[in-house]
């Protein structure tokens, strides 16, 4: 499928790039026919038809759709929580056919456990995989002092607030060292102050770590700020609509939403919903 094709009124101008991919990376994420039908009582529910595009390693990607287009489905198709009922998914080169350990995973959710303090919270993982403590417990903390909460480790989560929650959820989902990191929603619980924050926060921590980032949203807006390449999904059955760069400088501060070419891209990417009849 060539997503370049959309309608005419959809052509990007000369800073404004649609593209169908790019060159293909085997170190990263590999989708090809990938689509998921769910079989219920009532008969089949197409969630995504096929799907056929790259994440190349240490990319910033990010899918945008409405409301129910398949956005979280496909996450947990590729962290390998769900099987594709058609097509396959590469991570590293590997096919996926169970859930791995090379992703990180955060919801919109902190979902951390109020009787375990922030640093027993991001150690969780090594506790579950049973990987040795002694290796992971500095990195626990590096981890935790790179987002902000040096000196938050014995505190339990309702000490925190949501922002900070939220921190503490990324680097459990970094204490492993994932080479990939799925997001979903991680910030729509937050208000706008906060989240605005956190967007430059992830940055600066995908920046410092080097990791591939696959996030979900339905903001347009975070969308175009935080990533590399946009995806932008149609409605259910979700399909691919439109692959985007975003062609901003980095590191990227919050002066960019002011960016005539981020004010652009938004109206472009915005398009597509109004003529599906479906907005944020």
């Amino acid at each position: 499928m060539n997503h370049a094709t959309k309608t005419a009124d959809m052509q990007p101008t000369a800073h404004l790039r649609l593209v169908s991919d790019r060159a293909s990376d085997a170190s990263g994420i590999k989708l090809s026919g990938v689509s998921k039908t769910y079989r219920t009582r009532d008969g089949d529910v197409p969630s995504l038809r096929p799907l056929d595009f790259n994440i190349n390693d240490g990319e910033f990607f990010v899918v945008v759709g409405p409301s129910g287009c398949g956005k979280s489905t496909l996450l947990k198709l590729i962290s390998g929580l769900l099987a594709p009922t058609t097509g396959e998914i590469l991570v590293e080169g590997e096919k996926v056919t169970a859930p791995h350990g090379n992703v990180g995973i955060v919801f919109q959710n902190a979902l951390l456990l109020p009787w375990r303090n922030i640093l027993k919270n991001v150690m969780l993982p090594i506790d579950m995989k049973r990987l040795p403590r002694d290796k992971y417990l500095p990195r626990a903390r590096e981890l935790l002092k790179l987002v902000g909460l040096e000196g938050f480790e014995k505190k339990l989560p309702w000490q925190l607030s949501g922002g900070m929650q939220q921190r503490a959820s990324i680097c459990r989902a970094l204490v492993h060292d994932p080479r990939i990191m799925l997001m979903d929603e991680p910030f729509g619980a937050l208000d706008a102050l906060t989240r605005e924050r956190m967007n430059v926060e992830l940055m600066r921590i995908q920046r410092e770590t080097r990791k591939t980032v696959l996030l979900i949203t339905h903001s347009i807006p975070e969308a175009v700020f935080l990533a590399d390449r946009v995806l932008v999904m149609t409605e259910r059955p979700g399909a691919i609509a439109a692959i985007y760069d975003v062609p901003l400088p980095r590191p990227r501060s919050l002066d960019a939403m002011a960016d005539p070419v981020f004010i652009e891209l938004v109206q472009r990417i915005r398009k597509h919903f109004f003529s599906q009849g479906a907005l944020d």
